[in-house]
């Protein structure tokens, strides 16, 4: 199976699990990337089993919206009964790296506001230790040489990653030469104290409640 089969075939497997979840008053909480962007093409079919859904970024309410699915703002939902999106590395604690996209601080925040988090991803997100994929810092513009500085000294590798602005209107900081991060949940508090930083894509201290991991061998479901 290709990567792309993959990634279909998970999130075909997360439309089946968050069904039960669903009734005619839920909201639900749905994520950014390309299997994100899957699974949303999936729930299309069962559109009229929910109320509406909260995006964490303006790409997917596009797209949900494109399907007829009702966006709405997080401030007027409460808390949402499920909350489904990819990775861009998981440990078997089910710590994440997301903000490949971009989209990490209102993945945080989504995610905050859901019961449970449901993480899809194919196999080639698995790892034993998180950093190897540049962990993502999302960054208040005028601090952005003061930020990468204080991420110089704390070990990392920071590169600016030009030309992308969040939806937030802030710039990412993508450092590398973490790896391996073996208390994930320290550093993202760690991170987080340094003046100007918005967010990080750390999730460990609210990691996945469950991961659907897709391989050659069908869909793992693991739970934490």
């Amino acid at each position: 199976m290709t990567q792309d089969q993959l990634k279909a075939a998970v999130a075909a497997a997360a439309v089946e699990t968050v069904l039960p979840m669903l009734d005619s008053d839920t909201i639900i909480g749905i994520g950014t990337g390309s299997t994100a962007n899957l699974f949303i093409d999936a729930l299309a079919a069962h559109k009229f089993d929910f109320a509406a859904a909260v995006a964490s970024s303006e790409a997917s309410a596009e797209r949900l919206r494109s399907h007829g699915i009702e966006v709405v703002d997080l401030n007027s939902a409460g808390q949402l009964a499920v909350y489904v999106d990819g990775a861009d590395e998981t440990d078997p604690q089910l710590n994440l790296i997301k903000g490949g996209g971009a989209a990490l601080t209102r993945e945080k925040i989504v995610t905050a506001a859901s019961r449970q988090f449901v993480c899809i991803a194919d196999d080639s997100k698995w790892v034993e230790h998180l950093g190897e994929f540049p962990l993502p810092v999302e960054v208040i513009p005028m601090a952005r040489s003061y930020v990468a500085r204080q991420l110089l000294a704390m070990g990392g590798d920071p590169v600016w990653r030009e030309g992308v602005v969040t939806d937030n209107g802030n710039v990412i900081i993508d450092v590398f030469g973490l790896m391996p991060i073996r208390k994930p949940a320290q550093l993202e508090s760690e991170l987080n104290q340094i003046a100007g930083v918005v967010c990080n894509g750390l999730f460990a201290q609210r990691p996945a409640d469950c991961l659907l991991l897709g391989s050659r061998d069908g869909v793992k479901q693991i739970t934490r």
